[in-house]
């Protein structure tokens, strides 16, 4: 079982996500313990992006990191190159000198603390059964529609890696509830580690976890104008179930568009601001014992 030596904690991948940002900076500067045994870098991945307090200057670097666009060799897109650049310092994605990455990200939807996997393995499965036994409030969100390295995310330059998600919490600001559950989201994947490498990680009994299914966008006129809001019976609710004919959109005319799935699922990013542009209401998922 190879140990985790390298591990590298990313903030600043959105410039206006700032609970990352001030984690990074704290644990430069000492205010934080961390465990010994571990060797640790620290990045804040956007600086520019930090710099104007936007989400990136020309597009999401946290959609970069496909093997393609790493090896494309002539752009003028800054986050692009700025992957590459990443990827060289903490990858390279297809043979990473860096064992787990961790990227702290914000959400202006009311997901509370929630951890990203990309992988269904012992590893992270692991990982996830310590995180809720000792934080039960957090959720465990698997992300495995595709392989691990097919996905474009910048925590896909270390041979583990896994993004955690706070909110709710507005872009450009930090609250300090939200970086209180990140310092102690951080501290118990980092308790793990140490327990995984000394071979004294417990046995853990299932634990309640959710699998993406789709997103689910707006709905929109034939010039792409949005036609209705999220149903107030949604909104501020991740996680919670959306039954078979229960209302999923309140049009501007006072109508409603139900959901007409054949699966109870579970609305999560619900009214997430940074998907507005692609006009992305909410994504599902599915909700199973791990």
């Amino acid at each position: 079982m190879p140990s985790i030596s390298s591990v590298a904690i990313v903030g600043g991948t959105h410039g206006n996500e700032l609970t990352g940002i001030h984690l990074i900076n704290n644990l430069a500067g000492g205010i934080h313990s961390l465990p010994d045994s571990l060797d640790y870098s620290f990045l804040i991945a956007n600086p520019d992006a930090v710099a104007a307090n936007t989400r990136f200057i020309d597009v999401d670097l946290n959609r970069q990191f496909a093997l393609d666009n790493l090896a494309y060799q002539a752009n003028s897109l800054y986050e692009l190159n700025l992957a590459q650049t990443i990827n060289r310092k903490i990858g390279p994605k297809d043979n990473p000198r860096t064992d787990l990455v961790i990227d702290i990200h914000n959400t202006t939807s009311n997901m509370g603390a929630t951890l990203i996997v990309l992988e269904s393995n012992d590893f992270y499965r692991n990982m996830a059964a310590y995180l809720k036994q000792h934080m039960p409030s957090a959720h465990i969100l698997v992300e495995d529609e595709v392989s691990y390295l097919e996905h474009p995310y910048l925590c896909t330059c270390g041979r583990y890696g896994i993004m955690l998600e706070l909110g709710a919490q507005p872009q450009g600001v930090c609250r300090a509830d939200v970086y209180a559950q990140s310092v102690e989201m951080l501290g118990h994947i980092l308790e793990y580690v140490v327990l995984y490498n000394r071979e004294a990680v417990p046995e853990f009994g299932g634990f309640e976890a959710y699998r993406l299914l789709e997103v689910m966008h707006f709905p929109l006129s034939e010039e792409e104008k949005i036609l209705g809001l999220v149903h107030p019976n949604i909104q501020d609710r991740d996680f919670a179930v959306l039954e078979p004919g229960q209302p999923m959109f309140l049009m501007f005319d006072g109508s409603c568009i139900n959901y007409d799935g054949e699966q109870s699922v579970y609305p999560h990013f619900i009214n997430e601001a940074a998907y507005k542009a692609s006009a992305v209401a909410f994504a599902t998922a599915d909700k199973f014992i791990w």
